[in-house]
């Protein structure tokens, strides 16, 4: 996430790619069966809705405490360039009605002690309710997850669900049987009972839809989670003036940097950065009318082998070749490599964790440049990754309870509630800097962690304005990407495809290492593809087709 935080942990860029690689956990970790030699199991295709009904959905109200100094553009992130002396009470009496509310959330950090902890005291003092988690480390949460799932009655009221953690068969069976349908709740002008929930966009809503119906509550995303940083003030050192305009650019860049007796390499593992300057489609594409997969495409290809080229050139830090991948912000942030992909919550948190030490400290992400001097294709994110769900119950005030709690909790940046949320108490977690913005106390370290920032969460904002200059760098290198942005097919939607297809892609994960390290070849894809292909690709395809036609 960009949102502005505290937490040494908190408000990661909320991807699979970023927590996974924040956690040194490879993509084939996540492989939840066997690839399977065939797909002819007979297994009944589950019916699905191919659109989102505009009436499911929320009506999109905005509302604003605080007005942004940088607006949004083409929705990319708005910017506040200096902290509220002042913050507005948006829900000034409690909703709830002092109930005792169980959630699950994951955490990648410390798990406080809830025994006295006067953060969660004074958060639930504002919800009126009592907010009493069950958290996991969200190393193993997908594991857990399904554990608790299996058995209904043990789901705790309020649940949450990073979308990479999704078991098989979770939109077509178990959302429906396990979690409550909130669309007599919400939909339409519903919402507007929930102020701060009416306020989050649109496109966060439709990714909580399944099977026609709205059952979660979303975290809401940037419209682009990912960057390619490079150090600028190395490259300033170096004498660099950094200009690229073609990925061919970017691989010279990278050469002529590359100094193995100064301990110093061009780039880190290139390939997600590849797939961003090669425009690889996020999973579907149409090609001339024609629905293929991302790896079926020539951009696919093209991206492979152009990382292949870095790889060979010499310009990739070896322990990045060896597959050391889980190190690399610590070699980027260490000047030992200058170019890295990253999701882009990752440029406030190398400023956090270097500028004390290291003043001068600074990396940008280069501005938007097409492969070959032809388009600029960025594709747009979906609207929510991450997702909290209120378990089934006949008790309707539970249901209300809970959305009342997610509003407060959803309140945006300006309010009493945002900053108690994200800072805790002032004078008791957090004193106000010379900058106005809060500095935390020792308390914070061992009472705050994001726990409730995964039940319910305003839209994004940047506004850390301790980093000089970040929120005009960030809103401006975002609103540049927004010119550029494209939905993908299938765009705002919530697709289970069966459950036999979970782990077909498995292969083209393990060639996006192999390929570039020269351990295998642009043949094995081409064989890879075949087999993908023979062995439930074109049952896949049809799949998707069928749902492209029902639009």
């Amino acid at each position: 996430m960009t949102q502005s935080s505290p937490f040494t942990q908190a408000r990661p860029e909320l991807t699979r790619r970023r927590f996974l690689g924040a956690v040194g956990i490879g993509a084939s970790a996540l492989a939840a069966t066997p690839l399977l030699s065939g797909c002819a199991t007979g297994e009944v295709v589950p019916q699905q809705a191919p659109v989102v009904d505009d009436a499911v959905l929320p009506r999109f109200v905005p509302v604003e405490y605080a007005t942004p100094d940088i607006p949004s553009v083409n929705g990319s992130i708005p910017g506040y360039t200096s902290w509220p002396t002042e913050v507005v009470r948006a829900v000034p009496t409690p909703p709830g009605d002092g109930r005792t509310i169980k959630a699950m959330t994951p955490l990648w950090g410390t798990i406080p002690s809830a025994d006295g902890n006067q953060y969660y005291e004074a958060v639930n003092e504002l919800i009126g309710s009592k907010v009493e988690f069950q958290i996991t480390d969200g190393n193993v949460y997908g594991d857990k997850l399904a554990t608790v799932l299996a058995s209904p009655r043990d789901v705790p009221d309020w649940v949450s669900v990073p979308g990479w953690n999704f078991p098989p068969r979770f939109g077509s069976e178990i959302v429906g049987n396990v979690f409550a349908d909130l669309t007599p709740f919400l939909s339409g002008d519903k919402v507007t009972k929930y102020p701060h929930l009416a306020n989050i966009p649109t496109d966060s809503w439709k990714m909580c839809v399944f099977n026609g119906k709205l059952y979660g509550l979303p975290y809401p995303d940037s419209i682009v989670r990912d960057a390619i940083f490079y150090r600028d003030d190395l490259m300033d050192e170096l004498g660099i003036t950094v200009s690229i305009s073609s990925a061919e650019d970017l691989l010279e860049l990278a050469q002529e940097v590359t100094d193995p007796s100064a301990n110093r390499w061009g780039a880190e593992d290139m390939w997600n950065a590849a797939a961003q300057i090669f425009g690889v489609p996020p999973k579907w594409a149409m090609v001339d009318g024609t629905l293929v997969n991302r790896v079926e495409t020539e951009e696919y290809r093209a991206a492979l082998d152009w990382t292949t080229r870095v790889f060979a050139s010499g310009a990739v830090h070896p322990d990045a070749v060896a597959g050391q991948t889980g190190e690399a912000k610590q070699r980027f942030q260490a000047g030992r490599s200058l170019i890295m992909p990253d999701g882009v919550g990752g440029w406030h948190e190398a400023l956090r964790d270097n500028l004390a030490n290291n003043p001068t400290y600074s990396q940008t992400p280069f501005p938007p440049f097409p492969a070959d001097g032809g388009e600029i294709v960025y594709w747009k994110s979906p609207g929510a990754g991450m997702f909290s769900f209120i378990k089934k119950t006949d008790d309707t005030a539970m249901i209300e309870q809970i959305l009342a709690a997610a509003d407060v909790l959803a309140a945006p940046f300006g309010t009493l509630e945002y900053q108690t949320v994200n800072y805790g108490v002032e004078g008791v977690h957090w004193e106000r800097g010379s900058k106005g913005t809060p500095e935390l106390t020792d308390l914070a370290a061992k009472e705050l962690q994001p726990t409730y920032i995964f039940l319910a969460d305003p839209p994004v904002v940047e506004s850390k304005v301790q980093y000089p200059g970040y929120v005009e760098a960030m809103t401006g290198w975002m609103a540049e990407v927004s010119e550029h942005l494209q939905e993908p097919p299938f765009y705002g939607m919530q697709i289970t495809p069966p459950a036999q297809y979970a782990s077909i892609d498995q292969p083209f994960t393990d060639l996006e290492a192999d390929i570039p390290r020269g351990r295998k070849t642009l043949a094995d894809l081409d064989e890879a593809i075949e087999t993908w292909r023979s062995s439930g690709g074109e049952e896949l395809r049809a799949f998707h087709q069928d749902l492209l036609d029902q639009q």
